[in-house]
Formats: structure tokens, C-alpha cells, sequence
């Protein structure tokens, strides 16, 4: 096993193709073959159920007409004018009344049997064996009509079906007639009321789709009752009766057929529905080998195609690998040129992508090196200006100084304490060095920014905090309170013409610290609080909306952190930060700060 293994590993590739493709086609052929028979196994039962469901259909068709047409005999019995002329005819004594009532018992017959598309004829014999028949006009021998009057008395007046008939008409309903006086029967015999049945008929107009060639049969277990003239043996048909399924293949002399069997609950009889097997399933057998043939041709056609495949695919690569040995060489002048050689340009498949994404690759690693170049002189050139940004703050910061000089040569106590304010913000603001800053200067930015406000807005701004000794070391992101006592003088200060309070709370909570922005202004409503948390109001200042603070806080401390903010309208606003305790002298605030 391990030999072949490696004989087959150390082969071609082309030729493993063609190695693949054979195993491949034969194991398919091999699954078809087996789920093929399968479906045609489950195709053949379908085809057995149908069949089955079919005659059920129809027996139940043909006895439903059969109880149709007992019912006409006791309706034909229980007419009260044909059960006056038969009790009128049984005390007549002239032959002139006997005739004219015989002719009335006639008139009678025809009215019922004119309008039945399935009784051949209608026959009353009374008990002088007087015969009245009403359809078609042939008789019945004597023989059979003693037969007949036995078999009604024998169900006394219940129907009853004979099935020794002519050819004409098989099946005969028997009914003994008894008089009916008052809405009951009496045991007064008047008579045996006789229907030929046009058995042909009612199978005709029931199997009206039989499949082709296709016959039923119908047999009380004696003898065959419709067709009258049957080609299978009385020997053939017991066989077929012993058989326990209900459904089979059966061995006839015309043949071998599929034959469905339904038995009748309301007359007995077995209804057996034939069809040719061969017939049936030729075409089924002409496709299985027809998909062979076709199979072993696909099969050939396979190999060739898959040789002239592996051939497309090994060329191609073999051209790529030289190309790439070339690459080796580290001629980085003609990258491009060996991208051009040779490719598949219009090829869609895979061998056509690896060239593209190889020619790609290749112009990919020459816009590096140019791109490289050019970012190197890019850095030199930020480099220079970053060294000359660094003369405009400090321009500004001096010149702030000198205006603070000035301001207190001239005892402007308001205008130097702002001065310096807007210059320890500014300072504040532009060193983005340290991401992280105490409580205590955070607050420190907080009161240069309020004394900005104040010289604006003197007494209305009522600011005052209220920060618990202990939690000046703690640490969190810079620039964290200032823009939420900006939002609070802009949406709570700006507004209104009345005295504005802000206050700033900070206090230890476990291993937590809390601090809260309040204020008592106008409040907000919940939609415009929820514009404003999720960003779609841009807050003033800095331009650091509350949707960045929040976000500032979970990226930096997680599930740990949070920021609330709660507003009524009339009730004012109040923010609160929830973040954990982290002193000054932690390792990793630290490190975090350097970054």
C-alpha cells in the first residue's frame, strides 16, 4: 500500500489527473448503479400503490352505482301505485282486468328503467308467474326464472345480486316484492321484481383512465363475474386469490402482469386490476441501459478532456515557477517585465489568477519601494516643521506673559487672572503628552476655564465643588470634566437670564470613584438627551461631544467605567462618571501614561 502511496505521489500531475478522473467515474458509476436501483425499486412501489389506489377508487365507484341501483329496486317495490295494481291484480277474476292491470304494471316498469343509464331491463314476475319487462324486451328462460323466485324468497324481500347472468347482462338485482299498506310490509308475497344490470357500463364510466392494456376483472371467488369472457384460467384465478399481499407480479399465459386486488365489503367480491408488466416497464428497462451506454461514453470522453486539463494547468505553472527563479536573482529592474511574459491575460481560471496575482505581487512590491522612498522624505519634511511649529506656542505663551505684566503694572487684577487662566488652559490643552492626569488637575483645568466664563458672565455663573480630600491623587483621561461644564454652561447658562449653578461632586466608593457635573438650568428632554449622548448634537469647545467621553472611559477602563447622564426639563442635568480607583503610583497607569 505505502508503494503505491508513493508511486503515485512521485508521478505527474498531469498524469495523477488522469488517474483521479477514472477512479472518480468509476466510483460514481458504481454509487449511480446503486442509487439508481434504488430509485427505481421506490418508483416500482409507487407505481404498485398508485395502481392499488386506482382500483380502490374504482370498486369504490362500481359499488356505489350497485347501491344506487338497489336502492331503485325498493324504490320500484315500495311505489304505492305499482302496490295497488299488484294487490288489484292478485283479486282480479276477468282476463280483461288482468290485462289492463298487466299493462299498467308495465307503464310503471318503463317510467323507472327509461331513465337508468346503467339497467338493461326491468322484469316483475308475479305469483301466476305473469311476466312484465320494461327495457330492452328479451327474456329469461323458465329455468332461470324458478332460480330467480327461489333466491328473493330466500332474502326475503332484501336485495340480492345473481351473477350467472347472459352476456348481455352479468349482474341481475333480485327483490321479492311484498304488499305495503299503511307505511309497513305485510307477508303478503305479490310478486319478484328483477333489474339487469348493465355491468359493462358502470366499469366503463369508473375506470376512466385504465393505463394501456390494462384490464379489470371482477370474481365472487366461484367464478369471474365482469368481463364475460375472460383470459385468465379458473386454475390462474384461485392462484391469484391465495396470495396474501395485495399487490404482486403474477405468471399468466399471456404473460407475466402486475395485478392490484381490493375485496368489496358490501358485495364480497374481489376486484383484481391487471396490467402488462413488460409493457409497463419496458421504457424504465430501455432507460437503464440507454444511462450505461451513456455513461461509459461520458466516462471516455472524461480522460481525454482531463489530459488536455492537466496539460492547461501544468504548462501555466511551469511558466511560473520559472519566472520566480528568475525573481531569485533579485533583478528588482525587471520585476515588471517578468510580470508581462507570457500571461493568460483572458484566462478566468484559476491558473489565470495565480499569473494576475504573481504580475499583481509584483507591482505591488515596486509601488512599496517607491512608496517607502517617498515616505522617508515625507518624515524629514514633517520632521523640519514640527521644529518650526514649536515657535508659535511658544510666540503665544509669551506674549500672553507680557500682556499679564501689563495688566498688573496697571493693577487690572480681573484682566491678569484671565490672562493667565487662557494660559494654563492652553498649555492644558495643547501638551496631548499625557493621556492620563490626576483628579486635582483635571480640576485645576476646570477653574481656569470657569475663570474664562466668569468675566463673561460675572454673578449668574454660580460655580462651587465639592471633592472629597482623598481622591485628588486618583487618575483618569485628560480633558474629561471640562467639556461637561462646557456642555452644562452652554445647554444650562447660555439660555437663561437667571443665576446658574454648577457644581462638581467627587467622592470614594470602595474601589470606585464617583464624580457627578450637576446643574440646575432648564433640563432637557429624553429625545434631545439621547441626540446628544449618541453625537448627533456636536457640543462646543474642544469639540468633544459626550459620545466621546463615553467612549474615551470604556476603552479605557471597560465593564468598570461608565458615564451617566439623567435630565428633566425644569429639574436641570446631571452627569455622572462611575471609574475605578487608580492612584498615582500605579505601575500600569503609569506605563500607559509614558505610551
Amino acid at each position: 500500500m505505502r508503494k503505491i502511496k508513493n508511486a503515485f505521489t512521485s508521478l505527474p500531475i498531469h498524469h495523477k489527473t488522469i488517474l483521479l478522473i477514472g477512479f472518480l467515474m468509476l466510483i460514481s458509476f458504481t454509487f449511480y448503479v446503486s442509487v439508481l436501483g434504488y430509485v427505481f425499486k421506490i418508483y416500482d412501489r409507487q407505481i404498485y400503490e398508485k395502481s392499488s389506489q386506482v382500483l380502490n377508487m374504482s370498486s369504490v365507484g362500481i359499488e356505489n352505482q350497485l347501491r344506487e341501483i338497489a336502492n331503485l329496486s325498493f324504490k320500484v317495490m315500495s311505489d304505492e301505485a305499482l302496490q295497488q295494481y299488484l294487490l288489484q291484480l292478485d283479486k282480479a277474476e276477468s282476463g280483461y282486468e288482468k290485462n289492463g292491470l298487466l299493462k299498467k304494471i308495465t307503464n310503471r316498469l318503463v317510467a323507472y328503467a327509461g331513465s337508468e343509464k346503467y339497467v338493461y331491463s326491468m322484469i316483475f314476475i308475479d305469483n301466476d308467474r305473469n311476466v312484465m319487462a320494461a327495457g330492452n324486451r328479451e327474456g329469461i328462460s323458465e329455468s332461470m326464472q324458478t332460480e330467480l323466485i327461489a333466491l328473493g324468497q330466500q332474502y326475503s324481500g332484501s336485495n340480492a345480486w345473481y351473477t350467472s347472468g347472459d352476456q348481455q347482462a352479468r349482474l341481475i338485482s333480485v327483490r321479492q316484492v311484498k304488499s305495503f299498506t299503511g307505511g309497513a310490509f305485510t307477508l303478503e308475497k305479490l310478486g319478484t321484481l328483477i333489474i339487469r344490470v348493465r355491468l359493462d357500463r358502470i366499469v366503463q364510466d369508473q375506470m376512466q383512465h385504465p393505463a394501456e392494456d390494462s384490464q379489470l376483472l371482477i370474481t365472487d371467488g366461484r367464478e369471474v363475474i365482469y368481463p364475460t369472457q375472460s383470459s385468465v384460467t379458473d386454475s390462474e384465478l384461485e392462484s391469484e386469490l391465495k396470495r396474501t399481499q395485495p399487490y404482486g407480479i403474477a405468471m399468466f399465459e399471456q404473460g407475466r402482469n402486475f395485478v392490484a386486488r381490493a375485496h368489496s365489503s358490501y358485495t364480497d367480491w374481489v376486484y383484481l386490476y391487471m396490467t402488462p408488466f413488460d409493457q409497463m416497464f419496458k421504457q424504465i428497462q430501455f432507460v437503464k441501459q440507454l444511462v450505461t451506454v451513456i455513461f461509459f461514453m461520458i466516462l471516455l470522453v472524461a480522460l481525454v478532456f482531463g489530459a488536455k486539463l492537466s496539460r492547461s494547468i501544468t504548462q501555466p505553472i511551469a511558466q511560473l515557477i520559472k519566472k520566480m527563479r528568475n525573481i531569485e536573482k533579485g533583478d528588482l529592474d525587471k520585476l515588471e517585465e517578468a510580470a508581462l511574459g507570457n500571461v493568460p491575460v483572458s484566462s478566468q481560471n484559476e491558473v489565470g489568477l495565480l499569473h494576475r496575482t504573481f504580475k499583481m505581487m509584483l507591482q505591488r512590491i515596486r509601488e512599496l519601494i517607491d512608496e517607502n522612498y517617498a515616505k522617508q522624505l515625507v518624515i524629514r519634511e514633517t520632521e523640519l516643521k514640527a521644529l518650526q511649529a514649536q515657535i508659535n506656542p511658544h510666540f503665544l505663551y509669551n506674549t500672553l506673559e507680557s500682556i499679564n505684566w501689563l495688566a498688573k503694572v496697571q493693577k487690572q487684577r480681573q484682566i491678569s487672572e484671565m490672562v493667565e487662566a487662557l494660559g494654563f488652559l492652553l498649555r492644558s490643552s495643547v501638551n496631548m503628552s499625557e493621556k492620563w492626569i490626576t483628579l486635582e488637575r483635571e480640576l485645576d483645568i476646570v477653574r481656569s476655564y470657569v475663570t474664562i466664563q466668569r468675566t463673561r458672565f460675572e454673578e449668574r455663573l454660580d460655580f462651587d465643588m465639592d471633592i472629597a480630600p482623598e481622591v485628588g491623587s486618583a487618575r483618569l483621561p485628560k480633558l474629561t470634566l471640562q467639556p461637561l461644564v462646557e456642555n452644562a454652561i452652554h445647554y444650562a447658562l447660555e439660555p437663561s437670564i437667571h443665576p446658574c449653578k454648577i457644581r462638581i461632586r467627587a467622592r470614594a466608593e470602595d474601589d470606585k470613584i464617583i464624580i457627578e457635573v450637576e446643574d440646575d438650568g432648564p433640563g432637557m428632554t429624553s429625545e434631545f438627551l439621547e441626540q446628544l449622548q449618541e453625537g448627533r448634537i456636536q457640543t462646543r469647545g474642544q469639540g468633544i461631544g459626550l459620545s466621546n467621553i463615553q467612549e474615551r472611559i470604556r476603552l479605557t477602563f471597560g465593564e468598570e467605567g461608565s458615564m451617566v447622564m439623567s435630565s428633566k426639563p425644569g429639574a436641570g442635568t446631571v452627569v455622572s462618571i462611575r471609574i475605578p480607583w487608580i492612584r498615582e503610583d500605579d505601575d500600569d497607569v503609569q506605563s500607559d501614561a509614558r505610551r
